[in-house]
């Protein structure tokens, strides 16, 4: 609960900072962006009027020098200038073989007087003429400098993430682990205590048929004990055959079924062999059983088939239980998703663990419609 508590609160600290960073970049970016803009007025203003002073400039003796210098010093920020009725008179700093084309500067002139205000330039005798412009390169940089900060921050926050979510996994991954291995040790000691009874109900004469069954149910639950013993810890595989093994665990769960349920079971080769945990393997096939027994609601045909190819044993179990739609094909597979009432939702991702990482196969839903039925696919590896 500590590291839960604790994870919790450095998620909020960590959310909290990164929203405080995210509003500063934001805010310290506007403000270096107005604070620019305005500098690059102030510097058309300044050119409008060295435009002006050359325009208004009557004494052909006086130097024009300083203005044409003021013009020039402007490399980095289009402008149009443009009389009163919006004839193009002079444009600096657009693309020059673009500009040939009048549309080109017609589109540059609708651009700047979106962006920014003219500056009027006043003439004797009311003449008027008008300096358009838009943001310069870097202006418009500027913009895309708090997306890649935030970007930048967001990839830092996804390892972050990542991080809290594989810690998170482990402390329950160990804490599954734990209580697997507890309960195989809880359940050792009645365990052998129910063997001893069983030898005394073999001396006391009780009719063989009982003491059987008990004894294939004490059995039972010393194979439960084991597979629960084996999780956490890599298992030894045998080179086994699939068939006989499969069928092992799908007669258990067929003849302590109900009777309205039609059991099939469909080979089409005797013998087909791979690296397999017995216990393992039939805890798989009989929780795939068990959940095709919960959707036909103890009434319904129950396949378990078993083909091959060259390279793979395929076994398919299918049931015509209520089926599930295509969103959950991949949902019940995690731990905690279950669509029963009653259910811890562990069974379906145990056995995706051990046909995956123990025995490197593959299992899925190949196919599944509501009220149709579901069948889930496993693939091994086949050998000979």
């Amino acid at each position: 609960m500590s590291f839960l508590k604790n994870t919790i609160l450095l998620k909020r600290v960590v959310i909290i900072i990164s929203f405080t960073i995210v509003t500063l970049i934001l805010w310290n970016t506007y403000s270096f962006f107005k604070r620019f803009k305005n500098e690059e007025r102030v510097k058309m203003e300044i050119v409008a009027a060295a435009q002006q002073e050359i325009a208004t400039n009557t004494d052909l003796e006086a130097s024009t020098t300083l203005p044409l210098a003021i013009i020039e010093s402007n490399t980095n920020i289009p402008l149009i200038l443009a009389d009163n009725k919006g004839n193009i008179l002079e444009y600096f700093n657009l693309d020059s073989i673009k500009a040939l084309n009048n549309d080109y500067l017609l589109d540059q002139l609708e651009i700047m007087k979106a962006q920014n205000e003219p500056i009027e330039i006043s003439f004797l005798k009311d003449g008027k003429q008008y300096v358009y412009y838009r943001n310069s390169d870097l202006l418009n940089n500027l913009t895309y400098y708090p997306l890649t900060l935030i970007l930048i921050l967001a990839l830092f926050l996804a390892v972050i993430y990542m991080m809290f979510t594989s810690s998170k996994v482990a402390e329950q991954n160990k804490l599954w682990t734990g209580m697997a291995k507890e309960t195989a040790h809880q359940i050792g000691t009645p365990l052998s205590s129910l063997l001893g009874w069983i030898a005394i109900l073999k001396m006391e004469n009780v009719d063989d048929k009982y003491v059987d069954e008990i004894e294939k149910d004490v059995h039972r639950l010393n194979t439960i004990a084991n597979r629960f013993s084996k999780i956490g810890s890599l298992p030894e595989l045998k080179k086994l055959d699939v068939v006989s093994v499969t069928k092992k665990a799908y007669e258990y769960l067929e003849a302590r079924s109900s009777k309205q349920i039609s059991f099939s079971f469909v080979v089409k080769e005797k013998m087909l062999y791979s690296n397999l945990n017995e216990e393992l393997y039939g805890w798989v096939i009989e929780n795939l059983i068990k959940n095709g027994i919960d959707a036909m609601l103890g009434k319904g045909d129950l396949v378990v088939e078993i083909t091959s190819d060259s390279k793979k044993i395929i076994i398919n179990i299918s049931d015509s239980g209520k089926g599930m739609a295509k969103s959950q094909f991949k949902k019940i597979f995690k731990p905690g998703f279950t669509t029963k009432k009653r259910g811890w939702g562990l069974g379906l991702s145990l056995s995706k663990r051990i046909i995956q990482d123990y025995h490197n196969g593959k299992i899925f839903v190949k196919k599944s419609e509501i009220n149709k039925g579901t069948t889930f696919q496993i693939l091994l590896d086949k050998i000979t």
